[in-house]
């Protein structure tokens, strides 16, 4: 197959790491891609450097310049779909009227229901099949009208590390100014308020009290940075709490850390996670959105309510009991080998591509 992928976001965020191991997956499995992306964002960096045929479009009116861009490809190559990765892709290609030649597939991985505007809505039109990377965003299609056999589902899925050395594990504590004997809870996320840190730093204040060992790596950025800072500090958690910014090479993180700390309040799937996972961290998490198709309370993960109190509760169960740790992250290791793999991610995608095209064929 050959594959024109769209995806026109700035930053890095969640979608654009799946965006790359789609791509680095597809091409393993000799299919040929390319990508039109925003020119200089981290996901057209990373993608050129790992040999992926780029074509960057300026940031100045990027969706009309990306619809330009499309319609030229298109128009010169023969690519048998188009697989957009985000909502201003969708736009990009629509303008370009990509849909009256081929198949537009999109990514869809947040349960918010689809907004109801009749521009909006015949975008939305003008998608072939809509891949949503869980039940929960699958049946929130669902209620915003999407007819159930439009919808394909393909979990996310993160890269499974080999497990850290005592010299790598070691080595990633010093990055961080760990010091010995200090307990690390840590996660990685945008700093956005349904992702919750704010519970973080409130059970952080709490289990210090009387275990002053414990600190918290906070990996990320985002609009609350701020409020999260002046928390840290209104609670005297400052010196415990370490905001560690965005950070490019995040398994420093994971390989770092005693355990991960999840308190989302509405989430898609949650790649973190499954990534924390995968490195047979114990995790704690709540089961908002599809985090409940992740996560077995008390088998895989630690399973509360958002709020600094039940997180409290949790960590310090977890901090106490290194039995609880092992079994924890082995089971959790094993879930995201089974179910929520890279490799399993791109075989789930491919074959949603493949049916998308016979169903084209037989009509």
């Amino acid at each position: 197959m050959k594959i024109l992928y769209v995806d026109l976001e700035r930053e890095w965020r969640g979608g654009q790491s799946q965006a790359l191991l789609t791509l680095l997956g597809l091409r393993e499995r000799r299919h040929e891609v390319e990508l039109v992306a925003a020119s200089k964002s981290p996901l057209a960096i990373r993608s050129e450097k790992a040999g992926i045929p780029v074509h960057g479009v300026a940031r100045l009116g990027l969706r009309a310049r990306a619809a330009k861009a499309i319609s030229s490809l298109i128009g010169t190559k023969q690519f048998d779909l188009m697989h957009l990765n985000e909502p201003h892709a969708l736009t990009a290609a629509w303008l370009a009227r990509a849909h009256k030649q081929l198949p537009l597939l999109l990514s869809r991985r947040i349960g918010f229901p689809l907004r109801k505007g009749w521009l909006t809505q015949i975008r939305y039109r003008s998608v072939s099949q809509f891949i949503a990377n869980s039940e929960d965003v699958a049946q929130s299609l669902v209620r915003s009208g999407i007819e159930r056999q439009k919808i394909a589902l393909a979990n996310e899925g993160v890269e499974i590390p080999p497990l850290p050395t005592t010299e790598r594990r070691s080595k990633a504590r010093k990055i961080w100014g760990a010091e010995e004997g200090e307990f690390l809870f840590g996660c990685v996320s945008v700093f956005v308020p349904e992702k919750g840190q704010r519970h973080l730093i409130e059970a952080l204040a709490t289990i210090r009290s009387s275990h002053p060992e414990a600190r918290l790596l906070l990996a990320g950025d985002g609009p609350c940075r701020d409020q999260l800072e002046a928390l840290a500090k209104q609670l005297e958690q400052w010196g415990a709490v370490r905001f560690l910014g965005f950070v490019s090479n995040v398994e420093q993180v994971y390989e770092a850390l005693d355990a991960f700390v999840f308190p989302s309040e509405f989430e898609g799937l949650g790649t973190a996670l499954q990534a924390a996972m995968a490195w047979a961290l114990p995790c704690i998490s709540t089961k908002r959105g599809a985090l409940a198709e992740v996560v077995e309370g008390e088998r895989t993960a630690l399973v509360v309510e958002p709020n600094g109190k039940e997180f409290a509760v949790a960590m310090l169960r977890l901090m106490t009991d290194s039995s609880l740790r092992i079994r924890l992250g082995q089971a959790a290791r094993q879930e995201v080998i089974e179910r929520f793999s890279a490799e399993r991610m791109v075989e789930n995608t491919i074959h949603v591509y493949e049916d998308v095209l016979q169903n084209r064929q037989e009509r």
